[in-house]
């Protein structure tokens, strides 16, 4: 088959999960394209211009495609002027709430306006959350198909042994407010052990730094389902994670990992100080993660839901 996706970038977050798809689905013989859009990024904003220059780039662009897929909000009003016979939309997290607690309620309220409008443009809706599948279902009838987002198992053959670095503390993800990495900072100096800032390394390299951690803490305000945490639970690192969107989706509370409350330093402090000095908790914890990852969330497990997405 041969399909479009169309995100504002593909690394980290939703953009990083439809490459790897495309990568993967490559693999199974499937002609997929990712469509590059040129555009400004301005903090906390959603790239404004990635929609006008989309749309620009989609009148140009005249190919017959089996299927078109959005992996945002935004690029499902690119979606609308590609010519396809299938329109996919992929949503992580609940978009307009995201947006309000960024910005402001009536910012937050366009923002609905837009969910509105990009779920009636598209012929199927997805998403990688339980919750976010309720969620949506609640607050506009709307049915999602949950669609995990895998875990590629053979890429960690890349990553070397390495030795471990005592009471090493792993922070990965975007260095933005709603990732809650200012939380984390604030009680640095009141951990015992060193914290490490992973924000903006290349892939390979910061799973070789989370596998040679101690812990990985996850202090988001809002979240989907971070992917970290699967890399995490497959390499055998515990996770303390806050209890927000879709977390407690994976994480059993001290059985797979921990789960802590949002914007709770405290709670985050005691948690990591014990869980550094527990060597049995941190093995119960992550054999358990290791178990769950690999018999939920592998390519080997999902491989054809996404195949009957496209084709069926």
């Amino acid at each position: 088959m041969k399909i479009l996706y169309i995100s504002p970038r593909y690394v980290g977050g939703i953009g990083g999960h439809a490459k790897r798809v495309a990568e993967k689905l490559g693999e199974y013989g499937h002609d997929v394209t990712l469509m590059e859009i040129p555009h400004i990024p301005i903090k906390k904003l959603k790239n404004p211009s990635f929609t006008l220059f989309g749309i620009l780039k989609s009148f140009t662009n005249r190919q017959k495609y089996d299927a078109v897929h959005a992996w945002n909000i935004p690029s499902a009003f690119v979606m609308k002027y590609v010519n396809t016979n299938k329109k996919i939309l992929s949503v992580h997290g609940m978009y307009s709430e995201q947006v309000e607690a960024l910005h402001s309620k009536s910012i937050g309220n366009l923002a609905n306006k837009a969910e509105i409008k990009a779920f009636k443009l598209s012929d199927k809706l997805t998403t990688d959350s339980k919750n976010v599948q309720k969620n949506y279902n609640k607050k506009m009838n709307t049915n999602f198909l949950y669609l995990p987002a895998p875990l590629d198992t053979k890429k960690f053959t890349k990553i070397p042994k390495l030795k471990k670095n005592k009471n090493q503390i792993i922070y990965i993800g975007r260095d933005s407010f709603e990732k809650g990495i200012d939380i984390l900072k604030n009680i640095e100096s009141k951990l015992d052990g060193k914290v490490i800032y992973c924000t903006n390394s290349p892939w390979e390299e910061t799973m070789a730094i989370l596998k040679s951690s101690t812990i990985l803490v996850v202090p988001s305000r809002m979240e989907s389902i971070p992917q970290v945490i699967k890399e995490a639970f497959y390499l055998k690192i515990p996770v303390i994670a806050t209890s927000v969107g879709g977390v407690p989706e994976i994480i059993e509370n001290r059985k797979n990992g921990i789960l802590i409350s949002p914007e709770n330093p405290n709670e985050m402090i005691q948690e990591i100080n014990d869980l550094l000095v527990n060597p049995q908790l941190i093995d119960d914890l992550t054999k358990n993660a290791f178990d769950f990852i690999t018999r939920n969330f592998t390519w080997d497990v999902l491989i054809e839901k996404y195949i009957e997405l496209y084709e069926k």
